[in-house]
């Protein structure tokens, strides 16, 4: 008798594990079926898709170099050899415009990842400290940040440390943090309320278990929400810093840099600024189609619908 329980045990052990695992399976699954069932998402994630691979095969999608200079063929329209055309320098606009991919993207990471890591952190603490010394100097300070345009003090920031790639990704990362730091403020106030985490606290559960395992896993939805959509800010932030000249430097290709130019060549060669212009464009409304798709999609009053 004492044989069989044991043997028992594990299989329902085992079982219980599968059934989590399909239930995760599932859930994944139905977010996913849910953010694609949306036509604009859809497209969003696709045009998202094709930016990534147009960054990670830049050399194979491209037939010139983007940085090659080329004075006898400065200026020509689209055709076969130069699909896009060139500018005044006669380097191939379609080149600098899928290389230039590669520069919005990395800025959009590394930009949302450095708002999103510090504002989460701050935010966690902020809202699990509730009010008090901490919350107040914490909130004061992202007030002060949000006092300011945010492109203008991400202009300032670039100003002051110098222009190159690395600052604009660092001001346009610090502009960010407040939004995500408010953000998950409101949300631990709003779950730290709940009786599971009252009861965490009631048996003694340590502060850093009970913002691990309670509060934070309650609090990504909207997080994601914000990030996705913080992408496309950060994108347009760096095309619009690259445009004012503090962005990235000659002769790397950005999209903003190249608008700066093809704006004074808008009569005699439109393609120099048609290019980068609808890429942006593509890009900035594909992130946003997404970010609206997550935030239906992961909302539980329309997942029944």
């Amino acid at each position: 008798m004492q044989r069989t329980q044991t043997t028992e045990a594990p299989m329902a052990e085992s079982l219980g594990d599968v059934g989590t695992r399909k239930k995760r399976a599932t859930g994944f699954r139905g977010f996913v079926n849910r953010l694609l069932r949306t036509r604009m998402s859809a497209v969003g994630l696709a045009v998202i898709a094709l930016m990534v691979m147009a960054a990670i095969f830049a050399p194979v999608i491209t037939r010139h170099n983007p940085e090659t200079q080329n004075f006898a063929d400065a200026l020509t329209g689209p055709s076969t050899t130069y699909w896009l055309g060139t500018d005044n320098l006669g380097r191939d606009t379609f080149s600098r415009v899928v290389y230039g991919s590669r520069v919005s993207l990395q800025v959009g990471v590394i930009a949302v990842g450095i708002s999103l890591v510090i504002g989460t952190l701050l935010g966690l603490i902020a809202g699990y400290t509730r009010i008090g010394l901490v919350d107040s100097i914490i909130m004061r300070c992202m007030d002060a940040l949000l006092a300011f345009p945010t492109l203008v003090l991400a202009l300032a920031i670039t100003a002051a440390l110098g222009p190159s790639l690395t600052n604009v990704m660092i001001a346009v990362g610090i502009v960010g943090i407040p939004s995500y730091a408010r953000l998950i403020r409101g949300q631990v106030l709003t779950v730290g309320q709940r009786e599971y985490v009252e009861a965490a606290r009631t048996i003694g559960a340590p502060d850093s278990r009970i913002i691990t395992r309670h509060i934070f896993p309650n609090v990504t939805a909207p997080l994601i929400v914000q990030a996705s959509i913080g992408v496309a800010f950060a994108i347009l932030a760096e095309a619009s810093l690259s445009f004012l000249g503090l962005g990235v430097q000659p002769p790397t290709p950005s999209w903003g840099a190249m608008l700066a130019v093809g704006k004074d060549w808008l009569q005699h060669a439109s393609w120099m600024a048609i290019g980068p212009g609808l890429a942006i464009f593509l890009v900035v409304l594909a992130f946003n189609f997404v970010g609206d798709g997550i935030r239906d999609a992961l909302d539980p009053h329309l997942q029944h619908r």
